[in-house]
């Protein structure tokens, strides 16, 4: 029964079975409100040496509160206040933390900074722009990006350049607040590239610092990636720092963020992509790895300098493959073994 803890989930009572006293005396109080409230006799519960027996009704009067109805014995506790709560009109908590969440993504907005991102960002028919503030100096190198976006700029003083970036910042004059960008779900975009060549995807896993992520942006760019794929979480977000570092990229090489890169690569696996693992203690070179996949759709997966690929990442991966080192120190950040790796995998062998 709803609200009555006087009987623990998962009891379960049938007629003929007897419980002591003390567990349905709020029982019988309870069933007799309701019978006041709906104008019916007071159920009769019979008494014997301390117990009680008596059935439990199979539907009762919902109160002015909601629903009051008696239920399962056993049934969850969560089920039962959000049925409840829809049954009185209000939403379950999850759909309004669903909800807030939705309108908060929604309102979000960055800023881009540095001539490069925001020219970009200001030919880019599918960014959204809410506010533009530029130095006269920069207005004027960006007027023909100006005029076309439709924008009205802020002309502000160098000295006091008035957008919240970090003091560090080199804006070079020139600042654009933006929504992020929406570029659509994973197989349309890894599938939906030019046809004459196997598509081409670089996963990153736990990549963090914006400026690899953003040159890695760039060199997918250059050779012809479909796009770069991160997790929603443990990654570098779409930011300034990232924009200007990919130095213009951002605006067309698809950022997707996904919440689980393994399900992603499942994914992959299931439209036709050989998932290749960049690991330095490989035993398989990349030239090795592509001289049979070359006609495939490929995915490189890369992790951060240090921690590499996690191990559900790695045992993911159809192949771990490595760069090979002419010298014994072989190592290159994930940004730089993006570049090599995309080089490779874009560059026929006769």
């Amino acid at each position: 029964m709803v609200g009555d803890p006087g009987i623990e989930p998962g009891v379960r009572l049938r007629e003929g079975v007897t419980v002591p006293c003390h567990t349905l005396r709020p029982v019988a109080q309870r069933m007799r409100d309701y019978a006041g409230r709906a104008g019916a006799s007071t159920p009769k519960l019979e008494a014997g040496d301390g117990n009680l027996a008596a059935p439990l009704a199979p539907s009762l009067p919902p109160t002015r509160r909601g629903v009051d109805r008696a239920v399962p014995l056993g049934y969850p506790r969560a089920l039962i206040r959000a049925k409840g709560q829809v049954m009185a009109g209000k939403k379950p908590t999850w759909v309004i933390d669903k909800e807030r969440a939705k309108r908060a993504a929604a309102a979000q907005t960055l800023w881009l900074f540095g001539l490069h991102a925001v020219r970009d960002a200001l030919q880019n028919p599918a960014r959204t722009r809410v506010r533009l503030v530029v130095t006269r100096n920069a207005a004027d190198k960006l007027s023909d990006a100006i005029s076309a976006s439709g924008m009205e700029p802020e002309i502000a003083d160098p000295r006091k350049f008035p957008v919240p970036l970090d003091p560090g910042s080199v804006h070079q004059g020139a600042a654009l607040e933006v929504k992020p960008l929406s570029w659509g779900p994973v197989a349309e975009v890894c599938l939906g590239g030019p046809t004459d060549r196997p598509p081409l995807v670089v996963l990153l896993d736990r990549v963090t610092d914006p400026h690899n992520v953003g040159a890695v942006l760039r060199s997918a760019e250059v050779f012809g990636a479909a796009a770069v794929i991160a997790t929603a979480r443990s990654a570098a977000p779409e930011t300034g720092a990232l924009a200007k570092t990919a130095s213009g990229a951002l605006e067309r090489q698809p950022y997707l963020r996904v919440r689980n890169l393994a399900d992603t690569m499942e994914e992959l696996r299931a439209m036709g992509f050989a998932l290749l693992g960049l690991d330095g203690e490989a035993e398989v070179t990349l030239d090795d790895a592509l001289a049979a996949r070359r006609d495939r759709p490929l995915a490189l997966v890369m992790g951060a300098e240090g921690p590499g690929l996690r191990d559900k990442t790695k045992a993911t991966c159809d192949l771990l493959v490595k760069v090979p080192f002419a010298r014994a120190f072989g190592s290159l950040n994930v940004s730089n073994a993006a570049a090599v790796a995309l080089y490779a995998c874009r560059t026929p062998k006769g």
